[in-house]
Formats: C-alpha cells, structure tokens, sequence
C-alpha cells in the first residue's frame, strides 16, 4: 500500500511543471447506481443501491490531475432504528484527453488511488455504533462533454475492492457526473 502512495505522489509530482501555475481546482458531484458484491468463504451475496460522492481536485495540467472523494456507496434500513452504509474516502491521480478545442468537447479519461471503504452499523441514522474499513487501491474510467473550461458532464463506472472482518466486497459504480473548475 506504501508503494502505490509512494508511486502516485512521484507521478503527481512528476507532472508539474510551468503549466501547473496555469492549472484549474476543481469540484465533483456524482450520483448513480451501484452494485456490491460480498463473499464470505462459500457463500456470495450481492445487492445494489445508490451511490452518491463529492469530491474534488486540481487539475495541474489539461490532461493530468489529482482528486479525492468522500461519499455513500450503499445504505440499507435494518429496523430497529438501525443503519448499515458502505462509506468511500479516496485520493488518487486523474486523466482525461478532449477532443475539441480549446480542452472542450468530448473527452475519455481515467482515475486510479486509493480508498478507504469503511462498512457503518449506526442507530438513530446518525449515531456511528460500529464501524470498520479497509484501504485498497480503486480505478474507473469516464466519458463525458466539457460544455467550456469550466464546466462538464461524464459517465463514470468506478470499481473499488474492500476486505472487512473476512468479508470481501467488490463494489462496482456507475455515476452521472457534473464537474465545476474555477480559473
């Protein structure tokens, strides 16, 4: 895990040069849907939910950036005044490529880092009584139309993996996104 921090901070700072002076911050929502699968020795389960995450970033050059995020990946009532969610918190790299002028019209890019999955048992819907993570490494792919330099919309699908108490889970999104940069 040390080695892929170490290996994304050394391509972050890699990528700055005299255009990192002109790059652009910026803000992220995303919301979609998503599908966890969760095995337990034998046995196999899946089930599927709403994602939604915020986030946001600084692109250092027009193809090159890093971003983070926080968001909800799954949420289910289990009765009693009690709550289980799945709670992303992520750093990493972004890519992206446009095909238009001036870094607008179509694009294709990519993202990859790391997340914490953590796995919540809160009562009340507030009130965190348990709660457990693990750290993995996520990637995800979009396309999308940037309207201007400022703003765009994509389609995200984003994988992320997770092992909590001898669970695994591998957590698959897709998300329609609305991208704000200032600058």
């Amino acid at each position: 895990m040390k080695k892929t921090l170490a290996l994304a901070a050394a391509v972050a700072l890699s990528a700055l040069s005299t255009n990192a002076v002109a790059g652009q911050p910026f803000v992220r929502a995303e919301a979609g849907h998503s599908d966890v699968e969760m095995s337990v020795g034998r046995y196999r389960g899946s089930e599927t939910d709403t994602a939604v995450t915020i986030g946001g970033g600084y692109w250092f050059t027009q193809n090159f950036g890093i971003e983070g995020h926080i968001g909800t990946l799954y949420s289910e009532y289990l009765g009693n005044d009690f709550d289980v969610d799945l709670v992303t918190l992520g750093a990493g790299v972004v890519a992206k490529h446009n095909f238009g002028p001036d870094n607008t019209g179509f694009f294709v890019g990519a993202r990859a880092g790391l997340a914490r999955v953590t796995l919540q048992l809160r009562e009340d819907h507030f009130d965190v009584v348990d709660d457990e993570s693990s750290v993995k490494p996520y990637i995800g792919v979009t396309a999308g139309y940037d309207f201007s330099r400022r703003w765009g919309l994509s389609l995200n699908y984003d994988r992320r993996k997770a092992d909590i108490d001898g669970v695994d889970f591998d957590i698959d999104t897709i998300t329609f996104a609305g991208e704000i940069r200032f600058k």
